[in-house]
């Protein structure tokens, strides 16, 4: 066909539901906003385009939730549903805490997650759509109406009176016309996978480091990324790899997401090639691919506030705080090899696999540190939005501040207090700008969240 464009036919599209709230988007994050809302009362509809929820977590292989303790791993900072749903699994002997970490860093079966939160979403109410591919917003005086979804049953509705957009991509926030700003240095993308034999292999090599086997004495045809791994709840064969790399892919984009999921692939299995071809390595074999890429970064909402890195690692408190967070600040990097990490403790290093790491002060020594920091609320209100927010990695954060708070314990907080707000926003009869903070602060505090 020759026309760059078609003509579609106007339609009548059917109602499939109607919710208080619609959350798009069905990783941890969405979840836990879906159901803290249906806690709270509302009718809530969730959307997601896999057959299961959890995404990176489950999705994506992503096994690990890091520390809910602060720098210091003494005082609790994060609570509420990432807290309910390891005690949950921890009573199906499906998460474990690493043992040689003191700051309480769970390990979760991906397999057991993806049941789990089934179990959340169903207890609490809320109205599943599971293989559902948001498309588009209906709009009505000037505000989100309805989301249109195409499932098996065809294009449906999805009719609200609030949104929350948990899809990363920002795909609700795009398709309503709200403002969102999308870096050209986005930090790139990386295909988790995992691997039977891995450990024997490392027995057989005292002091084996996989990024050091893969980039300290050869050029291979692989960006050099950060590699990292741990062993699967409950197989202790199989071991979850990360550290593929995909430069340069802007994951909202259906072409370069196509393009980057083949090249993370491809770099799988390169690593699992190169192993096989060691004396030691004939029992290593490819256990599992993710359904889906890791995705760090797309689109970031225009918000009321965006966090700052200086926000982040000075630990400055906010009256609408609603999340805290002590996970170092880790930017992988688009146009070089290896990420940065800094510390709130003032240190900073730089790490490539296969080379020394370059450790060094993004500022002086002071006498106190602080020993976690806060996300506002108003981090997660796009500028002009009167019934939609975000959630998860689409809050508004600088490039520095966004490498500490995108890790899944930061954003499960944010999913909590979007599905909070929702609920005082409508039962106020007020914009979600409008919601009172202590009043949201409140209402989180009561729901098992750590408020400071």
């Amino acid at each position: 066909m020759s026309a760059a464009t078609i003509r579609e036919e106007s339609r009548e599209i059917p109602v499939a539901y109607d919710a208080d709230l619609c959350v798009v988007g069905g990783s941890a994050t969405g979840v836990f906003a879906a159901v803290t809302a249906a806690r709270l009362g509302l009718r809530v509809a969730l959307v997601e385009a896999q057959g299961f929820f959890g995404g990176v977590a489950t999705a994506g292989l992503v096994s690990i939730w890091h520390s809910i303790l602060d720098t210091r791993h003494q005082k609790r900072i994060i609570g509420g549903l990432t807290v309910e749903l390891a005690e949950r699994l921890s009573r199906r002997r499906a998460v474990t805490i690493v043992p040689d970490c003191p700051d309480l860093y769970y390990v979760l079966n991906t397999e057991e997650t993806k049941i789990e939160l089934d179990e959340l979403v169903r207890e609490a109410g809320v109205r599943p759509f599971l293989h559902a591919r948001f498309a588009d917003v209906a709009m009505k005086d000037g505000r989100p109406a309805a989301a249109i979804i195409e499932d098996k049953s065809g294009r449906r509705a999805i009719a609200a009176r609030m949104f929350v957009d948990a899809t990363g991509d920002g795909d609700v926030v795009a398709r309503a016309g709200l403002p969102f700003e999308k870096r050209g240095d986005l930090q790139p993308p990386t295909t988790c996978f995992i691997v039977r034999g891995l450990e024997a292999f490392a027995r057989s090599r005292p002091g084996f480091f996989l990024g050091h086997f893969l980039f300290k004495d050869r050029q291979i045809d692989m960006p050099q990324g950060f590699l990292w791994s741990r062993a699967c709840v409950g197989r202790p064969d199989d071991v979850m790899v990360a550290g593929t790399r995909v430069p340069g892919a802007d994951c909202s984009d259906a072409d370069q997401l196509t393009a980057a999921e083949m090249e993370g692939r491809r770099q799988v299995r390169l690593i699992c090639d190169l192993l096989r071809a060691e004396p030691e390595g004939e029992g290593v074999a490819l256990a599992g691919l993710p359904a889906m890429i890791g995705i760090r970064e797309t689109r970031h909402a225009t918000c009321l506030h965006r966090l700052t890195e200086r926000e982040v690692l000075e630990g400055v408190r906010f009256d609408d705080a609603i999340a805290n967070g002590s996970y170092r600040v880790d930017v992988h990097h688009s146009d070089k090899p290896g990420l940065t990490f800094r510390y709130l403790d003032g240190t900073e290093i730089y790490a490539v696999p296969g080379r020394p790491s370059v450790h060094g002060r993004w500022r002086e020594e002071t006498a106190e540190d602080p020993t976690f920091y806060q996300v506002p609320y108003r981090s997660l209100v796009p500028r002009g939005a009167a019934n939609v927010l975000v959630a998860g990695r689409l809050m508004d954060a600088d490039r520095g501040a966004y490498g500490a708070v995108r890790v899944m314990v930061n954003c499960n907080q944010t999913g909590e207090a979007a599905g909070a707000a929702a609920s005082l926003a409508l039962g106020a009869g007020v914009s979600v700008a409008d919601v009172n903070p202590q009043t949201l602060r409140d209402t989180l505090r009561k729901g098992g969240s750590v408020i400071l």
